[in-house]
């Protein structure tokens, strides 16, 4: 099968526990509804959930950008005449959370909507999901608990049904690696060290590069040693995206690209996939969604790449950051929750359903059970026919930590301070400095509680 890349339309890792309700009613963004919403009520007085079974039809409006949905809902809509699903494809990334909350404050918004992990506290502290916590519950034991944490923010609310997983991993040309003797890098300090030694002995190889304008996959980096970007007790918010661990890692690509270990040549580029494609690039810091890429980026590699667990900084800790991933989400002013939670609970679970994101969407489940439904081994990587046994291992290893309300203000300043940084060759850790000052000062500006330091 050939994954959607994640990459391209989201930006997210694992989240874990944090008492959401509490911190909505300490400050919200504004244009928010009433606190009912949130729990599973109604941003609308004349909104109110139909039960199931009830006779009269339904018609769910749903937002996603996964393509091929509406294939996929075709065998939805054939099972349940009275709950029909309509699918409409929107765009994806910035411009769709942007449609999506302008159309949940005008009072409009879809049934149901795609909604990346790393965003979903940013709508429930405008009240714009439903909890539908006693519609679908029981689905727990279906994911990883990082996958299930990301949509119930550690609470008891359920803010949606996880839909992809994306754990980081490693990606090498075996073929490369034999040339110059390299094994696969079990630790930070291995990778550092065969990347320093491949460049001085091939000048114009190199392990991989390291792109300053990509904070979803730096975060999952961060993530993976420990950093806690968001965190909250009670009723007060923390922000650490300066902290040591984040310190620590930027510290390390920088020191890697000051010693031509690593170059950092932006991903998605022509220059990028010439190298990846040529050889110039022997190994990709990336995703289980690689799959989806590879073919476009290195045609010329098929058959040659493998991949591996990422890097560890403590050997044998097996701990990876997620750089990826959305759950499906009812919205608070759905007149019909209790059927959007069932088609919800359907699509991600039911095996007609992830059997429809694997074949038709490009979806790597997050459903445990959705194994079976994936096959053999993407066709690019018919060298490794454990593919996807490694990609549940590793998803099962991604880190739990907390997403604050405003990513979207720390993407944009991690991209405008780090790319300034690449640009100009400065250190690195001034901008982290930068971003987590944007970050504090928003969620002030936002009515939040946060802690000083």
């Amino acid at each position: 099968m050939k994954l959607v890349n994640p990459r391209r339309r989201v930006r997210a890792t694992a989240i874990a526990g944090v008492a959401l309700a509490a911190l909505v009613a300490a400050g919200c963004s504004s244009g928010g509804s009433s606190s009912t919403a949130a729990a599973g009520g109604s941003s609308s007085p004349s909104s109110t959930a139909a039960p199931s079974g009830s006779g009269q039809k339904v018609t769910l409006t749903f937002w996603t950008w996964v393509p091929n949905m509406d294939k996929i809902v075709a065998a939805w809509n054939t099972a349940h005449p009275d709950i029909q699903v309509q699918v409409q494809t929107q765009s994806a990334g910035d411009p769709y959370l942007t449609k999506l909350l302008a159309a949940a404050k005008g009072g409009n918004p879809p049934d149901i909507a795609q909604v990346e992990y790393q965003v979903l506290p940013t709508l429930v502290s405008n009240n714009y999901l439903a909890d539908i916590s006693k519609y679908d519950d029981n689905l727990k034991s279906d994911f990883p608990a990082g996958n299930w944490n990301q949509v119930t923010l550690g609470g008891s609310a359920l803010y949606g049904v996880p839909q992809d997983a994306a754990p980081m991993a490693l990606f090498y040309r075996t073929d490369m690696f034999k040339k110059y003797g390299l094994t696969v890098p079990t630790t930070w300090a291995q990778f550092a060290a065969d990347a320093t030694k491949l460049h001085q002995e091939a000048p114009g190889v190199y392990l991989g590069t390291f792109s300053a304008v990509d904070p979803g996959e730096f975060s999952g980096l961060a993530q993976q040693a420990g950093a806690q970007w968001w965190s909250a007790s009670g009723t007060t918010w923390s922000v650490g995206i300066d902290s040591a661990a984040s310190q620590k890692v930027m510290s390390y690509w920088q020191s890697l690209i000051a010693g031509g270990g690593v170059n950092n040549q932006p991903q998605w580029t022509a220059a990028w996939n010439k190298g990846m494609n040529d050889g110039q690039y022997i190994a990709w810091v990336s995703d289980v969604w690689g799959p989806s890429d590879f073919p476009t980026d290195a045609p010329a590699g098929a058959g040659k790449w493998q991949m591996a667990e990422l890097p560890q900084w403590t050997a044998g800790a097996n701990v990876v950051g997620n750089w990826g991933g959305s759950s499906t989400a009812v919205m608070a002013a759905s007149k019909h929750q209790q059927d959007a939670a069932e088609f919800v609970a359907w699509l991600n679970t039911s095996a007609a359903g992830t059997a429809g994101l694997v074949s038709q969407g490009g979806i790597y489940p997050a459903d445990t059970a959705a194994e079976a439904a994936i096959g053999s081994a993407p066709s690019y990587f018919s060298n490794q026919p454990n593919f996807w046994s490694l990609a549940k291992d590793y998803a099962s290893q991604a880190a739990n930590v907390t997403w604050g309300p405003d990513v979207n203000v720390a993407y944009s300043e991690f991209t405008t301070a780090f790319g300034s940084a690449a640009i100009s060759k400065s250190s690195f850790l001034s901008p982290l400095s930068s971003v987590q000052s944007a970050v504090v000062n928003d969620m002030k500006k936002s009515g939040f509680t946060v802690a000083a330091g």
